[in-house]
Protein backbone atom coordinates (compact mmCIF):
# COMPACT_ATOMS: atom_id res chain seq x y z
CA UNK A 1 0.00 0.00 0.00
CA UNK A 2 1.71 3.02 -1.52
CA UNK A 3 1.30 6.46 0.73
CA UNK A 4 1.09 9.99 -0.87
CA UNK A 5 2.94 12.67 0.44
CA UNK A 6 1.52 16.13 0.39
CA UNK A 7 3.79 18.61 -0.74
CA UNK A 8 5.24 21.37 1.47
CA UNK A 9 3.03 24.33 1.13
CA UNK A 10 4.23 27.04 -0.92
CA UNK A 11 4.90 30.43 1.03
CA UNK A 12 2.76 33.23 0.51
CA UNK A 13 3.68 36.21 -0.95
CA UNK A 14 3.71 38.19 1.60
CA UNK A 15 0.97 41.51 1.06
CA UNK A 16 1.69 45.02 2.26
CA UNK A 17 -0.64 46.62 4.98
CA UNK A 18 -2.93 48.89 3.94
CA UNK A 19 -1.29 51.08 6.00
CA UNK A 20 2.15 50.13 4.36
CA UNK A 21 -0.31 50.62 0.57
CA UNK A 22 -1.65 54.60 1.76
CA UNK A 23 2.21 55.61 2.44
CA UNK A 24 3.20 54.34 -0.35
CA UNK A 25 1.07 56.12 -2.40
CA UNK A 26 -0.07 59.37 -3.77
CA UNK A 27 -1.60 60.01 0.23
CA UNK A 28 2.25 58.86 1.35
CA UNK A 29 4.05 61.65 -1.24
CA UNK A 30 1.44 64.09 -0.19
CA UNK A 31 2.24 63.81 3.39
CA UNK A 32 6.00 63.29 2.95
CA UNK A 33 5.41 67.05 1.48
CA UNK A 34 3.08 68.21 4.46
CA UNK A 35 5.92 67.33 6.46
CA UNK A 36 8.89 68.91 4.81
CA UNK A 37 6.49 72.29 4.34
CA UNK A 38 6.00 71.76 8.53
CA UNK A 39 9.38 71.68 9.15
CA UNK A 40 10.50 74.87 6.83
CA UNK A 41 7.92 76.60 9.17
CA UNK A 42 8.94 75.54 12.14
CA UNK A 43 12.51 76.66 11.47
CA UNK A 44 10.62 79.81 10.37
CA UNK A 45 9.38 80.43 13.50
CA UNK A 46 12.27 79.70 15.30
CA UNK A 47 14.85 81.94 13.56
CA UNK A 48 12.29 84.84 13.04
CA UNK A 49 9.83 84.59 15.49
CA UNK A 50 8.52 88.46 15.67
CA UNK A 51 8.54 88.95 11.13
CA UNK A 52 7.65 84.92 9.95
CA UNK A 53 4.79 83.70 12.23
CA UNK A 54 2.09 86.04 11.45
CA UNK A 55 -1.24 86.23 9.61
CA UNK A 56 0.22 89.06 6.86
CA UNK A 57 3.59 87.06 6.40
CA UNK A 58 1.79 83.74 5.25
CA UNK A 59 -0.30 85.61 2.94
CA UNK A 60 2.21 87.55 1.52
CA UNK A 61 3.63 83.99 0.87
CA UNK A 62 0.58 82.70 -0.48
CA UNK A 63 0.61 86.44 -3.13
CA UNK A 64 4.55 85.96 -3.96
CA UNK A 65 4.05 82.32 -5.09
CA UNK A 66 0.62 82.64 -6.54
CA UNK A 67 1.79 83.90 -10.58
CA UNK A 68 4.30 80.48 -10.50
CA UNK A 69 1.67 78.26 -9.40
CA UNK A 70 -0.52 79.09 -12.15
CA UNK A 71 2.25 78.32 -14.47
CA UNK A 72 3.00 75.09 -12.73
CA UNK A 73 -0.67 74.06 -13.40
CA UNK A 74 -0.26 74.03 -16.43
CA UNK A 75 3.04 72.70 -16.63
CA UNK A 76 1.95 69.81 -14.43
CA UNK A 77 0.17 68.49 -17.22
CA UNK A 78 2.52 68.34 -19.69
CA UNK A 79 5.01 66.88 -17.49
CA UNK A 80 2.85 63.97 -16.81
CA UNK A 81 2.61 63.42 -20.05
CA UNK A 82 6.02 63.06 -20.89
CA UNK A 83 6.94 66.33 -22.60
CA UNK A 84 8.44 69.46 -21.16
CA UNK A 85 7.89 73.37 -21.54
CA UNK A 86 10.91 75.59 -21.58
CA UNK A 87 8.95 78.91 -22.80
CA UNK A 88 6.30 79.49 -20.14
CA UNK A 89 8.33 81.90 -18.41
CA UNK A 90 8.67 83.85 -21.81
CA UNK A 91 5.61 83.38 -23.39
CA UNK A 92 3.96 85.01 -19.86
CA UNK A 93 6.84 87.98 -20.59
CA UNK A 94 5.43 88.22 -24.31
CA UNK A 95 1.87 87.69 -22.80
CA UNK A 96 2.47 90.75 -20.40
CA UNK A 97 3.76 93.24 -23.21
CA UNK A 98 0.98 92.26 -25.95
CA UNK A 99 -1.45 93.62 -23.30
CA UNK A 100 0.30 96.40 -22.74
CA UNK A 101 0.95 97.78 -25.66
CA UNK A 102 -0.07 101.42 -26.71
CA UNK A 103 -2.50 99.93 -29.27
CA UNK A 104 -4.13 97.94 -26.82
CA UNK A 105 -4.17 100.42 -24.11
CA UNK A 106 -6.17 103.20 -26.91
CA UNK A 107 -9.01 100.47 -27.15
CA UNK A 108 -9.06 99.85 -23.59
CA UNK A 109 -9.54 104.00 -23.30
CA UNK A 110 -12.48 103.38 -25.39
CA UNK A 111 -13.88 100.18 -24.00
CA UNK A 112 -12.62 98.12 -20.92
CA UNK A 113 -10.07 97.11 -19.54
CA UNK A 114 -10.77 93.32 -19.83
CA UNK A 115 -9.51 94.16 -23.82
CA UNK A 116 -5.94 93.90 -21.90
CA UNK A 117 -6.89 90.19 -19.83
CA UNK A 118 -8.57 88.54 -23.20
CA UNK A 119 -4.87 89.95 -25.32
CA UNK A 120 -2.64 88.49 -22.59
CA UNK A 121 -4.73 84.99 -22.10
CA UNK A 122 -5.27 85.02 -26.19
CA UNK A 123 -1.31 85.81 -26.94
CA UNK A 124 -0.17 82.57 -24.04
CA UNK A 125 -3.13 80.22 -25.90
CA UNK A 126 -1.46 80.73 -29.42
CA UNK A 127 2.01 80.65 -28.41
CA UNK A 128 0.84 77.47 -26.60
CA UNK A 129 -0.73 76.05 -29.70
CA UNK A 130 2.29 76.79 -31.80
CA UNK A 131 4.31 74.38 -29.24
CA UNK A 132 1.50 71.77 -29.05
CA UNK A 133 1.62 71.55 -33.31
CA UNK A 134 5.75 71.64 -33.42
CA UNK A 135 5.71 68.78 -31.20
CA UNK A 136 2.40 66.72 -31.48
CA UNK A 137 2.92 67.07 -35.69
CA UNK A 138 6.15 68.20 -36.75
CA UNK A 139 7.66 65.86 -34.30
CA UNK A 140 9.98 68.19 -32.84
CA UNK A 141 11.39 66.75 -29.64
CA UNK A 142 9.40 68.74 -26.96
CA UNK A 143 12.55 70.32 -25.59
CA UNK A 144 13.91 71.96 -28.58
CA UNK A 145 10.25 73.28 -29.72
CA UNK A 146 9.90 74.70 -26.18
CA UNK A 147 13.10 75.79 -26.32
CA UNK A 148 13.28 77.57 -29.45
CA UNK A 149 9.70 79.42 -28.14
CA UNK A 150 11.59 80.47 -25.22
CA UNK A 151 14.55 82.38 -27.39
CA UNK A 152 11.85 83.70 -29.71
CA UNK A 153 9.20 84.70 -27.63
CA UNK A 154 11.14 86.72 -25.31
CA UNK A 155 13.19 88.02 -28.49
CA UNK A 156 9.54 89.28 -29.78
CA UNK A 157 8.30 90.54 -26.50
CA UNK A 158 11.79 93.03 -26.57
CA UNK A 159 10.84 94.33 -30.09
CA UNK A 160 7.41 94.95 -28.95
CA UNK A 161 8.41 96.63 -25.88
CA UNK A 162 11.35 98.39 -27.49
CA UNK A 163 13.13 97.42 -24.28
CA UNK A 164 10.89 99.58 -22.51
CA UNK A 165 8.78 99.14 -19.39
CA UNK A 166 5.07 99.71 -20.55
CA UNK A 167 3.11 100.92 -17.72
CA UNK A 168 -0.89 100.64 -17.72
CA UNK A 169 -2.45 103.66 -17.06
CA UNK A 170 -5.99 102.37 -16.71
CA UNK A 171 -7.32 103.00 -13.34
CA UNK A 172 -9.91 100.00 -13.64
CA UNK A 173 -7.53 97.28 -13.91
CA UNK A 174 -5.24 98.48 -11.44
CA UNK A 175 -8.70 98.60 -8.97
CA UNK A 176 -9.35 95.31 -9.87
CA UNK A 177 -6.52 93.20 -9.71
CA UNK A 178 -5.81 94.57 -6.30
CA UNK A 179 -8.59 94.02 -4.20
CA UNK A 180 -8.69 91.54 -1.32
CA UNK A 181 -11.91 89.63 -1.39
CA UNK A 182 -12.84 88.25 2.20
CA UNK A 183 -9.20 89.60 3.40
CA UNK A 184 -7.36 87.13 0.77
CA UNK A 185 -5.71 88.93 -2.26
CA UNK A 186 -7.23 88.50 -5.60
CA UNK A 187 -4.49 86.82 -6.85
CA UNK A 188 -4.48 84.33 -4.43
CA UNK A 189 -8.44 83.73 -5.54
CA UNK A 190 -7.38 83.62 -8.74
CA UNK A 191 -4.48 81.34 -8.09
CA UNK A 192 -7.47 78.88 -6.00
CA UNK A 193 -9.74 78.60 -9.01
CA UNK A 194 -6.78 77.75 -11.84
CA UNK A 195 -5.78 75.07 -9.26
CA UNK A 196 -9.06 73.76 -8.62
CA UNK A 197 -9.75 73.51 -11.96
CA UNK A 198 -6.45 71.76 -13.19
CA UNK A 199 -7.09 69.18 -10.25
CA UNK A 200 -10.67 68.84 -11.61
CA UNK A 201 -9.51 68.22 -15.22
CA UNK A 202 -6.65 65.75 -13.91
CA UNK A 203 -8.59 63.76 -11.82
CA UNK A 204 -12.41 63.88 -12.99
CA UNK A 205 -12.30 64.20 -16.38
CA UNK A 206 -11.83 62.05 -19.86
CA UNK A 207 -8.59 64.96 -20.70
CA UNK A 208 -6.88 64.23 -17.43
CA UNK A 209 -7.09 60.45 -17.87
CA UNK A 210 -5.80 60.57 -21.45
CA UNK A 211 -3.32 62.86 -19.89
CA UNK A 212 -2.06 60.16 -17.96
CA UNK A 213 -2.56 57.65 -20.46
CA UNK A 214 0.03 59.22 -23.38
CA UNK A 215 2.59 59.63 -20.20
CA UNK A 216 2.03 56.17 -19.34
CA UNK A 217 2.61 55.06 -22.98
CA UNK A 218 1.80 56.51 -25.79
CA UNK A 219 1.35 53.66 -28.12
CA UNK A 220 -0.91 52.04 -26.00
CA UNK A 221 -2.86 55.10 -25.93
CA UNK A 222 -2.96 54.96 -29.33
CA UNK A 223 -3.90 51.76 -29.77
CA UNK A 224 -6.99 52.34 -27.31
CA UNK A 225 -8.84 55.26 -29.38
CA UNK A 226 -6.70 58.29 -28.24
CA UNK A 227 -5.71 60.60 -30.28
CA UNK A 228 -2.72 61.30 -29.32
CA UNK A 229 -1.12 63.95 -31.20
CA UNK A 230 -4.25 66.02 -31.08
CA UNK A 231 -4.52 65.70 -27.36
CA UNK A 232 -0.58 66.82 -26.84
CA UNK A 233 -1.22 69.99 -28.73
CA UNK A 234 -4.07 71.31 -26.14
CA UNK A 235 -2.08 69.72 -23.33
CA UNK A 236 0.42 72.49 -24.55
CA UNK A 237 -2.37 74.94 -25.53
CA UNK A 238 -3.09 75.07 -21.89
CA UNK A 239 0.41 75.61 -20.70
CA UNK A 240 0.38 78.51 -22.30
CA UNK A 241 -3.05 79.95 -21.34
CA UNK A 242 -1.78 79.14 -17.40
CA UNK A 243 1.37 81.68 -18.67
CA UNK A 244 -1.41 83.98 -20.05
CA UNK A 245 -3.33 84.15 -16.94
CA UNK A 246 0.08 84.48 -14.91
CA UNK A 247 0.89 87.20 -17.47
CA UNK A 248 -2.54 89.49 -15.89
CA UNK A 249 -1.63 88.32 -12.23
CA UNK A 250 2.33 90.02 -12.51
CA UNK A 251 0.51 92.62 -14.45
CA UNK A 252 -2.21 93.00 -11.88
CA UNK A 253 0.54 93.26 -9.29
CA UNK A 254 3.42 95.23 -11.06
CA UNK A 255 0.90 97.35 -13.03
CA UNK A 256 3.21 97.54 -16.25
CA UNK A 257 4.20 95.23 -18.82
CA UNK A 258 7.81 94.43 -20.06
CA UNK A 259 10.01 91.60 -21.47
CA UNK A 260 11.90 90.41 -18.39
CA UNK A 261 8.66 89.45 -16.64
CA UNK A 262 8.91 85.51 -16.11
CA UNK A 263 12.97 85.46 -16.60
CA UNK A 264 13.05 81.70 -15.20
CA UNK A 265 10.18 81.04 -14.45
CA UNK A 266 10.09 77.83 -16.02
CA UNK A 267 12.89 76.72 -14.14
CA UNK A 268 10.72 77.29 -10.49
CA UNK A 269 7.81 75.82 -11.96
CA UNK A 270 9.60 72.42 -13.12
CA UNK A 271 10.97 72.31 -9.73
CA UNK A 272 8.20 72.90 -7.95
CA UNK A 273 6.10 70.17 -9.95
CA UNK A 274 9.05 67.65 -9.41
CA UNK A 275 9.16 67.96 -5.76
CA UNK A 276 5.38 67.54 -5.80
CA UNK A 277 6.06 64.13 -6.99
CA UNK A 278 5.01 64.73 -10.62
CA UNK A 279 7.18 61.66 -12.81
CA UNK A 280 9.64 63.37 -15.13
CA UNK A 281 9.47 60.28 -17.25
CA UNK A 282 5.43 60.71 -17.43
CA UNK A 283 2.65 58.98 -16.17
CA UNK A 284 2.43 59.72 -12.63
CA UNK A 285 1.37 63.38 -10.88
CA UNK A 286 -0.69 65.35 -8.64
CA UNK A 287 -1.73 68.77 -8.82
CA UNK A 288 -1.84 68.99 -4.95
CA UNK A 289 1.55 67.50 -4.95
CA UNK A 290 2.58 70.60 -7.18
CA UNK A 291 0.39 73.07 -4.90
CA UNK A 292 2.95 72.04 -2.11
CA UNK A 293 6.05 72.13 -3.83
CA UNK A 294 5.30 75.70 -5.19
CA UNK A 295 4.47 76.30 -1.01
CA UNK A 296 7.58 74.41 -0.09
CA UNK A 297 10.04 76.67 -2.36
CA UNK A 298 8.06 79.73 -1.81
CA UNK A 299 8.04 79.37 1.95
CA UNK A 300 11.98 78.61 1.73
CA UNK A 301 12.33 81.72 0.27
CA UNK A 302 10.66 83.91 2.86
CA UNK A 303 12.70 82.14 5.48
CA UNK A 304 15.92 83.10 3.80
CA UNK A 305 14.38 86.66 3.52
CA UNK A 306 13.61 86.74 6.93
CA UNK A 307 16.64 85.62 8.28
CA UNK A 308 18.78 88.01 5.61
CA UNK A 309 20.47 85.20 4.29
CA UNK A 310 22.24 85.51 0.73
CA UNK A 311 19.95 84.15 -2.51
CA UNK A 312 23.02 81.99 -3.44
CA UNK A 313 22.59 80.14 -0.19
CA UNK A 314 18.78 80.21 -1.35
CA UNK A 315 19.87 78.61 -5.03
CA UNK A 316 21.82 76.05 -3.12
CA UNK A 317 19.34 75.04 -1.00
CA UNK A 318 16.68 74.88 -4.12
CA UNK A 319 18.80 72.89 -5.35
CA UNK A 320 19.69 69.92 -2.82
CA UNK A 321 15.38 69.57 -2.13
CA UNK A 322 15.47 69.35 -6.36
CA UNK A 323 18.16 66.60 -6.42
CA UNK A 324 16.64 64.74 -3.33
CA UNK A 325 13.00 65.02 -5.07
CA UNK A 326 14.66 63.49 -7.89
CA UNK A 327 16.39 60.24 -5.92
CA UNK A 328 13.32 59.54 -4.55
CA UNK A 329 11.20 59.78 -7.67
CA UNK A 330 13.72 56.77 -9.10
CA UNK A 331 13.55 55.18 -6.13
CA UNK A 332 9.62 54.71 -6.62
CA UNK A 333 9.57 54.28 -10.45
CA UNK A 334 11.92 51.09 -9.78
CA UNK A 335 9.38 49.82 -7.64
CA UNK A 336 5.97 50.90 -8.43
CA UNK A 337 4.22 48.11 -6.73
CA UNK A 338 4.77 49.82 -3.81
Amino acid sequence: MSTQTSAPPTPRASRPSAVNRILSGSVGRNLGLVVALLLIVVVGIATAPDTFANLNNALTILRQASVIRVIAVGMTFVIISSGIDLSVGSVMGLASVAATIAAVQDVVEQSHWLVMVVIALATGLVAGLINGIVVAYGRVAAFMATLAMMVGARGLAEVLAANRTLVISDPGFKRALNVDLLGVDVLIWIFAIVALAGWFILNRTTFGRRTVAIGGNPEAARLSGIRVKRHTMWLYALSGLCAGIAAVMMLGRTTAGTSTHGLLYELDAIAAVVVGGTLLAGGRGTMTGTVFGVLIFATLGNVFVQNNLSSSVQAIAKGVIIVIAVLLQQRFAAKPGR
